[in-house]
């Protein structure tokens, strides 16, 4: 791969080298900007359209609306060429673009540290998906165990549930603790309570641009054209009250109350050179299932938690899973060519959640309840501590990047610390 260089430095191992370049959301003064991660700064897109550096690849009011909408209606074209352009006014060398670097740059960036993220785009709707073999097969074998842990649909069509918008929030926002019903084993009858089972989901989602029109359907050859980006997703889920409101009808409440996402908005072009095959689906899926790109993406992920008391003592947060999205048995493109099939309508920061992503080794599975064994294992911590499920002042962090040597493509995190319920 070519080596490029940014003018603004980039420490090494930093998650948003120049190939990079995701996008996302900020407070600036008492407005919210939309900008572009590189290195530790952020390179404000409203300052930038201002001073008309984009002004041959989209209308101004683009990059001066709060929320990435109207550039993701835009289109891939337009997505390529503006990814181009920071690119060529960022780089170093004969392909350069200098006017930039010769203005003032104080006034087109700002620090990370300094700056409060907020989430980049308008949700009109929320899927979350059940994508994970291993995760899947987990979960019926502990709620199944006397009969055959996946159901009869799973290896046929990509399952899912509708989700809720107005409760995605952005990484650092903390969690209160939802209360609900829930029926404990010994009980006849329910009781009402907050959870005492509050999970997370470690998920992958993906944002979608221009949609489609009411009774049309998006192919899954069509799907890159549709697909801006990739965020990390943290689903948090209470179990408890989960399975005493999930039959017949699904998650509900359960899941409704909070769903963390990463700040940035890692584009596809920039995940590109990390796509690679996924694995064998047998059976065969059906025609409009079938994909023959390459849409499984190398994302090396992890999940760190820190307890109210490591924090007090100093102890650094403890990774508890390792895993990899590369192994989801349903990828993206089959994802949104399912949701459409039936002429549903998607539209620009629409997001679209993976399902928990679980590998094939007990260290590798994507939440608590499979971590534990539902309780039974519990994970020991540095200090003492040990957890079955999320306790007030646990905070959770989901970490995920692609990597090649000194190449680094990666999202930040998804963090989140549970606050005692209401």
């Amino acid at each position: 791969m070519p080596q490029i260089v940014s003018w603004i430095p980039v420490p090494r191992g930093s998650d948003f080298s120049i190939y990079n370049l995701p996008y996302g959301a900020f407070r600036r003064g008492n407005a919210q900007h939309l900008g572009i991660a590189i290195g530790e700064k952020i390179l404000d897109l409203h300052a930038l359209a201002s001073a008309g550096l984009l002004d041959d690849i989209c209308d101004r009011s683009v990059f001066l609306a709060p929320v990435l909408n109207p550039f993701l209606a835009l289109g891939r074209d337009v997505w390529k060429k503006t990814r181009l352009r920071i690119a060529a006014l960022l780089r170093t060398d004969d392909a350069a673009d200098g006017r930039l670097r010769e203005l003032d740059a104080e006034r087109f960036f700002v620090e990370q540290r300094v700056t409060q993220m907020a989430v980049p785009m308008k949700v009109g709707d929320y899927v979350d998906f059940y994508a994970s073999l291993e995760h899947a097969t987990n979960l019926g074998k502990l709620f199944r165990p006397n009969g055959d842990p996946l159901l009869p649909n799973w290896r046929h069509i990509p399952i899912g549930y509708h989700g809720r918008s107005s409760t995605i929030v952005i990484d650092g926002t903390p969690i209160v603790r939802p209360k609900g019903q829930r029926k404990p084993p010994q009980s006849d009858v329910p009781v009402f309570g907050p959870t005492t089972k509050l999970d997370i989901e470690l998920e992958i989602g993906f944002v979608t641009g221009p949609g489609n029109a009411l009774g049309e359907s998006i192919p899954t050859s069509k799907a890159r054209d549709h697909i801006f980006g990739l965020v990390l997703v943290n689903d948090w889920s209470a179990r408890d009250i989960q399975a005493w409101e999930y039959q017949p009808l699904g998650p509900f409440l359960g899941k409704s109350f909070a769903t963390t996402i990463s700040p940035w908005i890692v584009t596809l072009d920039a995940l590109e050179p990390f796509a690679t095959a996924g694995p064998r689906q047998d059976p065969y899926p059906l025609e409009y299932l079938r994909t023959h790109d390459r849409w499984a993406i190398d994302i090396a992920l992890a999940v760190d938690l820190q307890t109210r008391r490591m924090r007090e003592r100093g102890i650094a947060p403890q990774t508890i899973s390792r895993t990899n999205y590369k192994e989801m048995y349903w990828n993206m493109a089959q994802q949104l060519a399912h949701v459409t099939i039936n002429g549903t309508k998607t539209r620009p920061g629409d997001l679209y959640a993976s399902g928990t992503i679980s590998g094939s080794t007990p260290d590798s599975y994507g939440s608590f309840i499979e971590l534990t064994w539902n309780g039974e294992r519990p994970i020991a911590l540095p200090g003492g501590d040990e957890r079955r499920f999320l306790e007030d002042g646990d905070t959770v962090a989901l970490r995920g990047w692609c990597e090649v040597g000194e190449f680094r493509v990666g999202f930040g995190h998804a963090t989140g610390t549970i606050q005692p319920a209401n």
